[in-house]
C-alpha cells in the first residue's frame, strides 16, 4: 500500500493525503507500456516474476500478458483487441482496472527498446523490499517472548538473510562506488536487564573461584556482556589466566586497577570485591547462557542496520549486498563460537557402525555355532 501522512483540517476531520510515488512505480508503468506497445518483447523477461511488481494493479497486468498468446505484430498496431484481452484478463483478480489505463501505461514508456532497463529497476526494488522482511523476521524472531529457545529461530533467520544476499550478488553486478553512507542506527538506550547482570556476575564469581575453567571458555568474548565493567573484569580474568597468574579476588582487583576499571566517584574496590565473592552453579552454564543472550543482541543490531540499509532509498542493490553481508559478519561470528561451546552430541557408536555397515544375513542358525 502506498504511504499516506494525514493532515487535519479541522478538529474532527482529517485528510488522508497519498504519498507521492517512488520511481519504481514510473519503471513499472514503463515495463507495462513497453509490453502493451510490443507483446514479443515478454520473452526477454524469463526471469521477471509478477510477485517483483509493489503495485497490486501491475502485478495483475503483468500475470495477463504471461497469460495471453502474443498477437501478430502487424494486427496488434492495427486494433486495440490485444490490449482489451490483456486488460478483460487482468480484471478478474483487480476489478479496479480502468479501460484507459492501458493506454496511459503506453504513454509513460519513453522506449520499449529500454524495457531490459525497467526490469532490473523492479528487480532491484523487489531486492529491497525482500531484504527488509528477511531483516525484519530476524529482529522479530530475536524478540519473540513465546518461543521457547530463539536461538534456533534467528541461526535459521539470519542463514535465510545470507543466502538473499547470495542471490542478489548473482543478480546485481558490481559497481565502482563508495560503501554506504546510510548512519548506523542508535545503540539500544537504558540499563541492561536485571535477569542478564546477574548472569554476567554470577560468571565472574565462578571462574575466580574455579579458574581452571577458563580454558574451557575461551568461546566467550568481553563483547558478549552487557555491562561494560563485567566486560572488563572478564577482560582481567581471561589475562591472568593466559599469563599463568595465580587468579582470586584480590590478583583480579589489582589487574582490573591496572585496566583503568576502578576511579574515583565511580566503581570501587569493594564493588569489584562484591561481583566475585559469592560463586553459584558452573561458569560453563553461566557463560552459555551469556553467549545465547549476546546472539539474540546480536541479531537485533544486524536487524536494524540492514532494515535501516533497505530504508535508505539513496543505496544501490549493490551497496546493499556489501554492506548486508558486512552487518552479518559479527553475528555469523557469535554463531560460530556458540556451535563451539555447544557442541553437537555424539552419535552412538552401535548406529553409527550400523550405518556404515548393513547388517548381513546369517550363514546358519544360532544353533549351529553350539555345535561346534
Amino acid at each position: 500500500m502506498p504511504d499516506t501522512t494525514p493532515t487535519s483540517d479541522h478538529d474532527d476531520v482529517s485528510v488522508v493525503v497519498p504519498a507521492p510515488p517512488q520511481p519504481v512505480h514510473y519503471a513499472e508503468q514503463a515495463l507495462l507500456g513497453a509490453l502493451l506497445l510490443e507483446p514479443h518483447r515478454l520473452q526477454e523477461l524469463r526471469d521477471l516474476e509478477p510477485e517483483q511488481f509493489a503495485d497490486a494493479a501491475h502485478r495483475a497486468l503483468f500475470t495477463a500478458l504471461r497469460a495471453t498468446p502474443p498477437p501478430d505484430a502487424e494486427e496488434h498496431a492495427r486494433d486495440a483487441t490485444g490490449l482489451t484481452t490483456v486488460l478483460t484478463t487482468a480484471r478478474a483478480t483487480m476489478p479496479t482496472l480502468t479501460p484507459g489505463y492501458p493506454h496511459q501505461l503506453i504513454q509513460a514508456c519513453p522506449w520499449p527498446r529500454h524495457l531490459p532497463a525497467y526490469a532490473r529497476i523492479v528487480q532491484g526494488e523487489h531486492a529491497r523490499r525482500l531484504l527488509r522482511a528477511h531483516a525484519t523476521q530476524l529482529a522479530r524472531a530475536a524478540t519473540d517472548r513465546a518461543l521457547p529457545d530463539p536461538v534456533p529461530e534467528v541461526i535459521a533467520q539470519a542463514h535465510a538473510l545470507a543466502a538473499l544476499l547470495d542471490r542478489m550478488t548473482g543478480r546485481f553486478a558490481s559497481h565502482p562506488g563508495s560503501m554506504p553512507r546510510t548512519p548506523p542506527p542508535p545503540p539500544p538506550s537504558g540499563e541492561p536487564p536485571a535477569e542478564a547482570v546477574e548472569e554476567e556476575r554470577m560468571l565472574l564469581a565462578g571462574t575466580t573461584a574455579r579458574p581452571s575453567e577458563l580454558a574451557e571458555l575461551r568461546w566467550l568474548m568481553p563483547a558478549d556482556f552487557l555491562h561494560p565493567l563485567h566486560a572488563t573484569l572478564w577482560t582481567c580474568l581471561t589475562t591472568l589466566a593466559h599469563r599463568g597468574a595465580d587468579i582470586d579476588p584480590v590478583t583480579l582487583l589489582w589487574e582490573a586497577q591496572h585496566c583503568g576499571a576502578l576511579h574515583p566517584g565511580g566503581t570501587t574496590a569493594e564493588d569489584v570485591l562484591a561481583i566475585v565473592s559469592t560463586p553459584v552453579g558452573s561458569p560453563g552454564f553461566w557463560a552459555e547462557k551469556i553467549l545465547r543472550r549476546s546472539l539474540l543482541t546480536r541479531a537485533q543490531a544486524v536487524a536494524a542496520r540492514v532494515i535501516s540499509l533497505a530504508d535508505d532509498p539513496a543505496n544501490t542493490s549493490h551497496q546493499l549486498v556489501v554492506a548486508g553481508r558486512r552487518a552479518l559478519i559479527d553475528l555469523t561470528a557469535v554463531t560460530t563460537r556458540l556451535h563451539q561451546a555447544m557442541p553437537p552430541a555424539p552419535v552412538p557408536r552401535a548406529r553409527a557402525v550400523a550405518r556404515a555397515a548393513p547388517a548381513r544375513p546369517r550363514a546358519g542358525p544360532p544353533a549351529s555355532r553350539a555345535t561346534r
